[in-house]
C-alpha cells in the first residue's frame, strides 16, 4: 500500500537528506561515537522482576568536535532508563552531552547508530520495487519524494508557524494527491477520474473526523510524540487540528490504492467488452472492489492495530484491573485510535462505489 511506502520513504529520506535539519548545528549536542571498552558493568533487579544492565563506556568521538577524542559515559546510576541497551565494543552509539552542576561535561550514551543497516533496508527496497514496478515503479518513487517533499517543506513548516493544521493538510495532500496519480498513472481521463474520487473521498473522510474528534472531545495530545510538542513549540500548534491533519494524510494511501484499482478494473472490463452496458460494467467493476476491498480494511485495521500494539495491552491490562469495556474505550489515546481507524474506514468504503461508478459512467474505450 502507497501510504507504507510513503511513511517508509520518509523514514529513510530523512536520515539521508542534509536539508532535514531543524535544530542549530551549534546547539546540537548529540554526536557519535564508537565503543572502545566496557569499563565497568552491573545488573539491576527492577521492582516488576526484571533486570536491567548499566555501564559505564570508553567512547572514541566519531563527529563534531570530540572526532578521534576519547570520552567516558557513565551508565551507572541510580537512574533506570528502560530503553537502556547492553553495548559492546565495535557499537556505534550516539551519545549526549550534558554540562553538570560543577560546569564540567558529561556524556551519556542514548541509542545505537543504525543507519547503515537502514540504509541497506533501503536500498533493497528501491531495487525491488523497481525491478518488479518497472517504469510504473520507478514513476511511483519519483511521485512519493515529492509526496515526501510537500509533507516535510510545506505541510510541516506551515504548521509550525502558526497555520491552521486541517487547511494546511488539505491543501498539501491534494498537492500530494496530484504528484502520487499524475506521476504514476500519466495524464489521461483515468487519472483525472482518480483524482475527483480520491479528493471527494477525503473530503467525506475530513467532514467525519471533524465531527467526531470535536464531538467526541479527543484532545490530540494522545500520542507521547505530540506531548512532546507542547514545551517544543510554546502552544501555537492546535492539537485537534494536528489530529484531523493527520488523520486526512493517513487516510491518502488507502484511498489512492482503492480508487485507482477500481477505475482500472473498469477500463479493462470495458477494454475487452466495450459494448458492456454503463450498469453491467459497474455491478462487475463492483464485484471485484468488494473483494479489494474486503482485503484493504482487514490491512487498514491490522495496520493501525500494529501501530497501536502498546495501547492494545493497556487494553487487556484495564480489563484484568477491574475496569469495564466503556471505562477502557473511553481513554483519549483508545478513543483516538478508535476514530482514526473507523473514520478512515468509513471514507475507504465510500471510495470504492464512487470510483466504480464514475469509471463506469465518464470513461470509453476512446478516452481510456
Amino acid at each position: 500500500m502507497k501510504k507504507t511506502v510513503l511513511i517508509t520513504i520518509l523514514s529513510f529520506l530523512s536520515l539521508f537528506s542534509p536539508m532535514i535539519v531543524f535544530a542549530d548545528d551549534s546547539q546540537n549536542n548529540s554526536f557519535r561515537a564508537e565503543v572502545l571498552k566496557v569499563l565497568e558493568e552491573r545488573t539491576v533487579d527492577r521492582e516488576d522482576g526484571s533486570q536491567a544492565i548499566q555501564q559505564n563506556l570508553l567512547l572514541l568521538g566519531l563527529e563534531g568536535d570530540y572526532r578521534g577524542e576519547e570520552i567516558v559515559s557513565n551508565g551507572i546510576g541510580d537512574f533506570d532508563l528502560v530503553s537502556v541497551s547492553n553495548y559492546k565494543e565495535g557499537d556505534k552509539v550516539y551519545v549526549d552531552r550534558l554540562d553538570n552542576s560543577e560546569g564540567e561535561d558529561s556524556f551519556f550514551v542514548t541509542d545505537y547508530v543504525r543507519t547503515r543497516q537502514l540504509g541497506w533496508l533501503l536500498v533493497i527496497f528501491l531495487i525491488a520495487i523497481i525491478i518488479v514496478g518497472g517504469i510504473k515503479g520507478l514513476r511511483s518513487l519519483i511521485s512519493l519524494i515529492l509526496s515526501f517533499a510537500v509533507i516535510l517543506f510545506v505541510i510541516i513548516p506551515l504548521i509550525l508557524r502558526g497555520f491552521d493544521p486541517v487547511l494546511v493538510a488539505a491543501l498539501g495532500v491534494f498537492l500530494v494527491l496530484m504528484a502520487i496519480i499524475y506521476i504514476t498513472e500519466g495524464l489521461n481521463k483515468k487519472s483525472h477520474l482518480a483524482v475527483i474520487s480520491v479528493f471527494l473521498s477525503l473530503f467525506v473522510t475530513l467532514l467525519l473526523a471533524w465531527i467526531f474528534v470535536l464531538w467526541s472531545r479527543l484532545s490530540g495530545f494522545a500520542s507521547e510524540e505530540a506531548t512532546l510538542l507542547i514545551g517544543t513549540v510554546a502552544g501555537s500548534i492546535n492539537f485537534q487540528g494536528l489530529l484531523l491533519a493527520g488523520i486526512l494524510i493517513g487516510s491518502l494511501g488507502v484511498l489512492d490504492d482503492i480508487v485507482v484499482g477500481q477505475i482500472e478494473a473498469v477500463a479493462q472490463i470495458k477494454e475487452i467488452n466495450p459494448d458492456l452496458p454503463t450498469s453491467k460494467t459497474f455491478f462487475s467493476a463492483y464485484k471485484i472492489g468488494n473483494t479489494h476491498l474486503g482485503a484493504i480494511v482487514n490491512t487498514l485495521f491490522l495496520t493501525y492495530a500494529g501501530v497501536s500494539l502498546p495501547l492494545l495491552v493497556m487494553f487487556h491490562l484495564g480489563s484484568s484491573q477491574g475496569l469495564d469495556f466503556w471505562q477502557i474505550i473511553n481513554n483519549d489515546a483508545i478513543a483516538t485510535e478508535i476514530v482514526r481507524t473507523l473514520v478512515g474506514a468509513i471514507g475507504l468504503i465510500i471510495s470504492m462505489p464512487l470510483a466504480t461508478y464514475l469509471a463506469s459512467r465518464f470513461l470509453n474505450n476512446k478516452n481510456i
